[in-house]
């Protein structure tokens, strides 16, 4: 399994490098020709003819090296390259003939790599084309069709292969961050669901058990509701915290508008809830509910109030959510991580969420959302 293991992370790796400037070199062979016409004794100035083929030699190998480096492919000692080797492949073919006339499909190689795509390889190709025609028929006739033909398919594949190879591996590179930033927002709701779940069963945990230490001594029936009550509230808490955790948990509005009232009311805290408006859609209930669990929570944790209103209204647009307090307000102008994660659970929903001092004292919260779907209105009386 280990050797199987570094088989594929090695060609993962092959992968992402993709290909290199190796995969063009078997092509110099084509350059044997030239070579044998200079070993025959048949070329004229061979020490010309050596020096020629050197430097093409040379330049091919840099190029085609540069050309898989996508920093060095653009600058322009590439673009100097690739015109001196264009230069020196026509002065051979002009001087020698023949064999020597297989160096243009390799200086097509040479285009095809470092051109690749976009209007600029058409207004190349065309041109060099036409000038490979006119050399190859002047020093050869018609038989040498297959040159032209062999240089412009040199440099039309190489420019698909390597543009299309290029894509590829961009497009992998997006997957894979796209794949890397939905790890990270699964992250990110996983710890905002966990933190409000948490923060207000907590909470809820923490006021039951106070008020169960005040009854024990005068009234342990009292108390043993508070304690079952605690029960309940934890084993609550554990199958919220299993749908959390599957990402399959909808809040009930109704049902968080409950447990705000109890939890407030335990606090001492007189609990005021308001509703009116559309009925909401599944996601818009599931949302306001954070808000409502958060708002009572923050109230039952830091506020010191007596009354808290919750004011649910709305029309066939937009619904808006209300928590007020009287309490001392809030101690620090910074809103909690709640809050901030609230806030932009909302805004990624189309609505607003204002957290801050109340005109006449206390806290208040505002969140509006669109509604996505009026079936009907309904109203419940004040308590």
């Amino acid at each position: 399994m280990t050797i199987r293991r570094r088989l594929r992370t090695r060609a993962h790796q092959r992968d992402e490098r993709g290909p290199s400037g190796l995969s063009l070199l078997p092509w110099l062979l084509m350059g044997l020709g030239a070579l044998s016409h200079l070993i025959s004794g048949e070329a004229p100035n061979p020490w010309i003819g050596v020096l020629g083929l050197l430097a093409f030699n040379t330049l091919y190998i840099a190029i085609v090296f540069r050309a898989f480096d996508p920093i060095r492919r653009e600058t322009p000692l590439t673009w100097g390259l690739l015109i001196g080797l264009g230069a020196l492949t026509f002065g051979l073919a002009i001087g020698y003939g023949r064999e020597w006339l297989l160096l243009f499909p390799l200086l097509g190689l040479g285009v095809g790599a470092v051109v690749r795509r976009g209007r600029l390889l058409p207004v190349i190709t065309f041109p060099l084309v036409l000038a490979v025609g006119v050399v190859t028929f002047w020093r050869d006739g018609w038989d040498s069709i297959g040159i032209v033909y062999g240089t412009f398919i040199s440099i039309m594949v190489t420019a698909a292969i390597l543009a299309l190879d290029e894509t590829v591996r961009q497009l992998r590179a997006t997957r894979e961050e796209l794949a890397r930033a939905a790890v990270e927002k699964e992250r990110l709701r996983f710890s905002r669901d966990l933190h409000d779940l948490l923060g207000h069963t907590l909470s809820v945990i923490v006021v039951k058990s106070e008020v169960v230490r005040r009854l024990a001594p005068h009234d342990l029936d009292a108390a043993l509701a508070q304690v079952a009550d605690i029960e309940s509230v934890g084993r609550q808490a554990l199958t919220e915290i299993r749908e959390a955790v599957t990402g399959y948990r909808e809040g009930s509005l109704a049902t968080e508008l409950d447990r705000a009232r109890d939890a407030l009311s335990t606090a001492g805290i007189e609990p005021v809830v308001r509703r009116s408006g559309p009925l909401l859609e599944p996601q818009t209930e599931a949302l306001l509910s954070w808000v409502v669990r958060e708002s009572a929570t923050n109230a039952v944790r830091h506020s010191g109030a007596s009354r808290c209103e919750i004011d649910l209204s709305g029309t066939a647009e937009r619904v808006r959510l209300t928590v007020t307090d009287n309490g001392r307000g809030p101690a620090d102008a910074t809103p909690g991580s709640g809050l901030r994660g609230l806030r932009e659970r909302v805004a990624a929903a189309g609505g607003t969420l204002d957290s801050g001092p109340a005109p006449r004292g206390g806290f208040r919260v505002t969140a509006e959302l669109p509604v996505e779907t009026s079936v009907q209105h309904r109203g419940e009386p004040a308590e």
